[in-house]
C-alpha cells in the first residue's frame, strides 16, 4: 500500500512520503494451481476409501477395522491439508521505511508506548533474564518520555523486585552508553558475551558495573531473606520491607512500586529515564486469576490509570529487543489513517538465539511463526503469537478506552490518587461480574490466551498486520530438552481443544464471524492435536500388517500406488519448498518434520487424553511454566545435537513402542524381500516403516548406544518393550483369523 500525502494531526505535512508497502509472494499462483491438482488427488483417495468401505463387501471385522482406521486417518489428513491452504492462497510480504518518519512528524509527537513483561517463577525464569529484557526495551531509539515498562510478577518474588531496583540504577548508565555508541545489541548480557565487539575504557566500565550488579543479585539471598546491606536506598528499603512483610503464598495484597518515574529520574547524561513500574497483583484462592491472561489484564488496567499509552507491547520475559528501531516500524503503520482504522495489532515473528546448528527440536517453529503469518497477512492478518506484538489500546478496551475518572487524568504516577486507583483496578475482585476477559482485554477460556484473544478480536471485525524485518526485532530462549518442548506443545494443544469444544468453535462460530478462509486458518491451529490420529495409526497399523505379511496398501502394479506416491511426495515437497524459500537448511527441515512425527505420538496424543479426562471431571496435571534455566550438562548435549530423553515420562512410551515395532517390521520385511525376491506386495508398507526408522534414529541411540544422563530411561525402555511385544502378539492372533 503506497501512502498518499495526508495531513494527520500536529507535526504532519502534506505530500507525506511512503512509510510502508506490501506485495504478494511470487509463489501464490503456483500455490493455487497445486492446490487444485492436489485436491483432486485427495478426493480420489477418499472416493477409494468410501468405495472400499460402503460398496465392496468386507469379509470380516478385522478388515472393517483396518479400512475404517485408514479412512479416518486420511480424512483427518485431508482436513488438515485443506485448512492449511488458507495460508497459501494470498501470502504477502511487507516493508517499512522508518527513515521517512521524521519527514512527516516530530519525536515529541510520537505515540506513547506501554510495555508489558510477565514473569511468574524466579526459579524457572531467572530475574536477571527478565531484567535484561526490560533494559533492552528501555533502550529503544524512541523518546524516553514516551516509554513505560510494566513488569508483572505473578510469583510475588522478593528477589525479582530487588533485581529491578538494582537494574534501575544500572539503567542510568546503560541507556546513554547504548545511544552514545549506537549499539544494536541492547541486551547487556548478549553484548558482553559477544566474541566480536570493540573494547574501550567506557565499555569495560559499563561491563564491570553489569557484572557487579549480577554478583549482587546472585548473593543477595541469605536463608531466603534479602540482606539489608545490599539495599542502599532508604526509601527503596522501606518500600521493599512493606511489601515483604505483607506477603503470604496463599494470599497477598496488590503491590505496585514505581521504581523509575520519567518525570523525576534522570540518567547520568541528564536525560529523563522511562517509567519502570513493578506490579504484583492481588491473588486469592477464592477468585480465579486466569494465569497470563489475567496478569495482562491487570497490567492493561493499571497502565490505563497510570500512563494510558495508545500502543501496548506485550513481551515474554525471555524475549529481548534485538532492534532498537522496532517501534519506528510500528509507527509506519499506525500513522497511516487508512491502515489504522480497523487495525488491532501488529505482530512480529518470534525468533530465537541459542538454537543448535540443526535445531533438533524444531524450536524455530518456522511455519508457525513466519510462513503461516505471511499467509494470514493476506487475509485478515496473523494471529497473536504471545510476544512481540504491538496492540492498539482501543482494540482491547473496545468502546470504553479507559476507566479513569476525569479528575485523575494527567496526575503524577506517584500521586496517592493514582496509586489508590491502580491498586483498586488490580484487585482480585475487580473483574467480578464484569466483561473483562470476555468482551474486553485479553480473553479467558483457553490456555492459549494469545491465540484466543486474536481470534475473538478478528471475529469482532478487527484486523492485524505481520511485520517481518530482515533483522529480528526480538530474540528469545528456547527449551533445550525434549520433555520441555513436548510439555509446552501439550499445553498449547489443550488450549486449542478448549476453543474447539466451546461456543466459539473456529469452524462454526468463526465462519459466521470472520469468513470461511480465515476460519479455516484458525481451525487448522485449533485442531492441531488431531494430528495424533493419522500419525498413531500410520505408525503402528501398516507395520503390524507387514509383520504378519498382510497387504493394506496398493501394490506397485496398481494405479492407486501412484496416487499414494503423489500425495506423499506432493505434501512433503511443498513443505520442503516453503522451508527452503524461508531460508531453512535441509537438515533443519528434516528435524522439523521429525518433530511433527514425535509430537503426534507424544504431546498431541497425551493432550487429547488429558483433555478428555478433564472433560469428564478427572483431575489432570495443572499448568506449568517452561523452564528458562539452563543446565550445563544439558546445554552441552543440546549443543552437540543429542536428544534429551532422560526424563522417565509416559509420553516417551508410545514413541519408543513405535520405534521398536517399525524397526522390527522393516528388518523382517527386508529379509523376506531379499529371501523371496518379491518386492511388489509390501512396498508401501516397507517405505513407510523405513521412513519412520530414519526418524527414530535418535531414539535407537538413546536406548542402545548412549550412556549419559540424556539416554532413554530404563523404565521407559522396559515398559515399551513389554507393550510392543504384547501388541505384536495380539496382532498376530487377529491377522491369523483373517
Amino acid at each position: 500500500m503506497n501512502m498518499e500525502g495526508r495531513r494527520l494531526g500536529r507535526g504532519f505535512t502534506t505530500n507525506a512520503p511512503q512509510l510502508h508497502l506490501s506485495e504478494p509472494l511470487r509463489r501464490t499462483a503456483f500455490n493455487r494451481l497445486f492446490a487444485a491438482i492436489y485436491l483432486s488427488a485427495v478426493l480420489t483417495l477418499l472416493f477409494r476409501h468410501v468405495r472400499n468401505l460402503f460398496i465392496y463387501p468386507i469379509p470380516n471385522l478385522l478388515s472393517l477395522c483396518i479400512t475404517s482406521s485408514l479412512f479416518i486417518s486420511d480424512l483427518v489428513l485431508a482436513f488438515m491439508w485443506f485448512s492449511a491452504q488458507a495460508f497459501r492462497i494470498s501470502p504477502v510480504r511487507r516493508k517499512e521505511f522508518p527513515e521517512n518518519l521524521k519527514r512527516i512528524t516530530r519525536d515529541e509527537d510520537f505515540l506513547a508506548l506501554d510495555v508489558f513483561i510477565c514473569t511468574a517463577d524466579p526459579y524457572k525464569e531467572p530475574p536477571m533474564n527478565v531484567v535484561n529484557t526490560a533494559l533492552s526495551l528501555m533502550a529503544y531509539d524512541y523518546p524516553a518520555d514516551k516509554i513505560s515498562i510494566y513488569v508483572s510478577d505473578d510469583g510475588g518474588s522478593a528477589l525479582t523486585l530487588f533485581t529491578f531496583m538494582e537494574a534501575a540504577k544500572f539503567a542510568s548508565h546503560w541507556l546513554p552508553f547504548c545511544k552514545e555508541h549506537n549499539i544494536m545489541e541492547r541486551n547487556p548480557q548478549v553484548l558482553f558475551e559477544a566474541k566480536h565487539h570493540s573494547s574501550s575504557p567506557h565499555f569495560e566500565k559499563i561491563k564491570m558495573m553489569y557484572e557487579d550488579m549480577k554478583v549482587k543479585v546472585e548473593h543477595v539471598v541469605d536463608n531466603g531473606e534479602i540482606v539489608d546491606e545490599y539495599i542502599t536506598d532508604d526509601q527503596r528499603r522501606q518500600a521493599f520491607n512493606q511489601w515483604t512483610n505483607g506477603f503470604t503464598p496463599a494470599h497477598h495484597p496488590t503491590v505496585i512500586q514505581v521504581i523509575l518515574d520519567k518525570s523525576q529520574d534522570k540518567d547520568i547524561s541528564g536525560h529523563f529515564l522511562p517509567n519502570l513500574i513493578y506490579v504484583s497483583r492481588q491473588k486469592s484462592k477464592a477468585w480465579p486469576h486466569h494465569f497470563k491472561a489475567g496478569a495482562l489484564n491487570v497490567l492493561l488496567r493499571v497502565s490505563a490509570v497510570m500512563t494510558n499509552a495508545p500502543i501496548i507491547l506485550t513481551q515474554d520475559c525471555d524475549m529481548y529487543s534485538n532492534d532498537p528501531r522496532t517501534p519506528l516500524r510500528v509507527l509506519c503503520y499506525l500513522l497511516d489513517p487508512e491502515t489504522k482504522s480497523d487495525l488491532a495489532f501488529i505482530q512480529f515473528p518470534q525468533r530465537f538465539h541459542g538454537l543448535n546448528k540443526d535445531d533438533i527440536y524444531g524450536s524455530e517453529y518456522k511455519r508457525l511463526f513466519e510462513i503461516n503469518p505471511m499467509g494470514l497477512d493476506g487475509i485478515k492478518g496473523p494471529n497473536y503469537l504471545g510476544s512481540g506484538c504491538f496492540f492498539r489500546r482501543q482494540a482491547l478496551f473496545g468502546d470504553r478506552l479507559t476507566e479513569i475518572p476525569d479528575h485523575v487524568v494527567n496526575r503524577p504516577i506517584k500521586s496517592q490518587e493514582i496509586l489508590s486507583l491502580a491498586h483498586h483496578v488490580a484487585g482480585c475482585k475487580y473483574e467480578n461480574q464484569t466483561d473483562w476477559g470476555f468482551k474486553r482485554g485479553f480473553r479467558y477460556g483457553s490456555l492459549v490466551e494469545d491465540f484466543f484473544t486474536s481470534y475473538r478480536l478478528q471475529c469482532e471485525g478487527w484486523k492485524s498486520l505481520f511485520c517481518n524485518p530482515e533483522r529480528a526485532a526480538f530474540l528469545g530462549d528456547v527449551p533445550i530438552t525434549l520433555f520441555d518442548v513436548l510439555s509446552q506443545c501439550k499445553r498449547w494443544c489443550i488450549g486449542s481443544f478448549e476453543i474447539t469444544f466451546s461456543k466459539y468453535n473456529t469452524l462454526i462460530f468463526g465462519s459466521q464471524s470472520m469468513g470461511v478462509l480465515t476460519s479455516l486458518a484458525y481451525s487448522h491451529y485449533a485442531c492441531w492435536p488431531i494430528w495424533c490420529i493419522p500419525i498413531t495409526f500410520y505408525s503402528f497399523l501398516p507395520q503390524l500388517a507387514l509383520l504378519n505379511q498382510v497387504t493394506i496398501f496398493p501394490k506397485i502394479s496398481e494405479p492407486w500406488f501412484f496416487l499414494y506416491i503423489f500425495l506423499v511426495l506432493g505434501a512433503y515437497g511443498q513443505d520442503f519448498f516453503e522451508f527452503i524459500l524461508a531460508g531453512v537448511t535441509f537438515q533443519r527441515w528434516w528435524n522439523a518434520q521429525r518433530m511433527w512425527m514425535i509430537s503426534g505420538l507424544t504431546c498431541f496424543l497425551f493432550s487429547s487424553i488429558e483433555y478428555s479426562l478433564k472433560s469428564v471431571g478427572i483431575s489432570t496435571q495443572g499448568f506449568s511454566l517452561t523452564s528458562k534455566v539452563l543446565d550445563d550438562a544439558q546445554s552441552k548435549r543440546y549443543g552437540e545435537g543429542s536428544y534429551e530423553f532422560g526424563v522417565p515420562s509416559p509420553m516417551f512410551v508410545p514413541l519408543t513402542m513405535a520405534a521398536t515395532i517399525n524397526l522390527f517390521s522393516f528388518i523382517l520385511g527386508l529379509i523376506r524381500v531379499l529371501k523371496d525376491g518379491n518386492d511388489e506386495v509390501l512396498s508401501l508398507e516397507m517405505v513407510l516403516s523405513g521412513a519412520i526408522v530414519l526418524n527414530c534414529l535418535p531414539i535407537y541411540r538413546a536406548i542402545a548406544v548412549r550412556n549419559d544422563a540424556g539416554r532413554m530411561a530404563t523404565q521407559v525402555t522396559v515398559i515399551s518393550a513389554f507393550l510392543s511385544a504384547t501388541l505384536c502378539y495380539a496382532s498376530s492372533l487377529c491377522f491369523s483369523k483373517k
